[in-house]
């Protein structure tokens, strides 16, 4: 096996931490993933992962290792896609990913101009209240909300989310307005545990309430239908319920509790050597996010 493919298995083995799954991965058999890592490790003469029964764990070696594979991997790829014209023209398929609601309001729109931009690249949206993994996953483009871990993806800012509390006007005129993040307690409360089921609720740095749900849905769109419907408070970010709110059906309550605005990001593991068919998706989805007045 040339070192170049060894160095493909070792990079797959490493980003999903199994050998097993980089064979699936590689459309290989497990024990030919084990072999092509054992030669690596004999011809580099250093160990480069930490193997269990369940898992593997790069070595300190391995992790120097990984980095400069991959590095390499990528230039690989440059020099062929460049040879293919990839990089001067969009080609092929491309992934994102972003939450359900925020992937509806805001990328769908981007994504289908996009794709009439370009008629020859076709499209994937995976639009899912879960953490994707980017690479294992296949994805070019993900748009994540909130402060990022260190990555070392590329991180390009669009905009802020602002998390609210908010309720039907005929809940309030039932049941009162409450005037500090402590009075929740005396209300009904909707919660929705799609992508966190953290019972606490914080307001800036001084606030933190404990929530004892009246109701729990398993989509921010139930929460709120359910808000709407007059049944109690529910928490949500801004642009989730922004024509309720304009249109009078919500009502805003604790502003001046809010937290800091939450960051939105686009970000993509290849940086600046991103194929045209990535840069092309993001300058377009920068310049119409970052100009969306409901993200500012």
């Amino acid at each position: 096996m040339d070192r170049w493919q060894s160095m493909r298995i070792f990079v797959t083995a490493a980003e999903t931490g199994s050998f097993a799954e980089a064979a699936r991965h590689l459309h290989m058999s497990a024990p030919a993933v084990t072999r092509a890592v054992a030669a690596l490790e004999s011809v580099i003469g250093a160990r480069l992962f930490v193997r269990t029964t369940r898992s593997v764990k790069l070595t300190d070696s391995g992790s120097r290792y990984f980095d400069d594979c991959r590095s390499i991997l990528i230039q690989i790829r440059e020099a062929e896609a460049a040879a293919a014209g990839a990089y001067a023209a969009p080609v092929g398929s491309l992934a994102v990913t972003a939450s359900p609601v925020f992937g509806e309001m805001f990328v769908l729109p981007i994504l289908t101009e996009y794709l009439r931009a370009y008629p020859t690249m076709s499209g994937r949206a995976l639009f899912v209240d879960r953490p994707v993994k980017i690479v294992e996953e296949g994805i070019d483009v993900a748009l994540r909300i909130g402060h990022l871990p260190d990555s070392g993806f590329t991180a390009i800012k669009v905009g802020y989310a602002r998390r609210i509390v908010c309720a039907a006007p005929e809940y309030f005129q039932e049941h009162g307005v409450p005037q500090a993040p402590a009075d929740l307690k005396d209300h009904g409360v909707i919660v929705s545990t799609g992508a966190c089921t953290s019972p606490e609720w914080r307001f800036g740095e001084h606030h933190r309430i404990t929530i004892s749900p009246t109701l729990q849905c398993n989509t921010h769109e139930a929460a709120i239908s359910a808000a709407m419907a007059g049944f109690g408070l529910t928490r949500a970010l801004h642009y989730q319920v922004e024509d309720a709110l304009a249109d009078g059906r919500l009502q805003l309550v604790l502003r001046d509790y809010e937290e800091d605005p939450l960051p939105i990001h686009l970000i993509h593991p290849e940086g600046r050597h991103a194929p045209a068919k990535v840069r092309a998706f993001i300058d377009m989805a920068v310049s119409q996010l970052r100009a969306n007045r409901m993200l500012n």
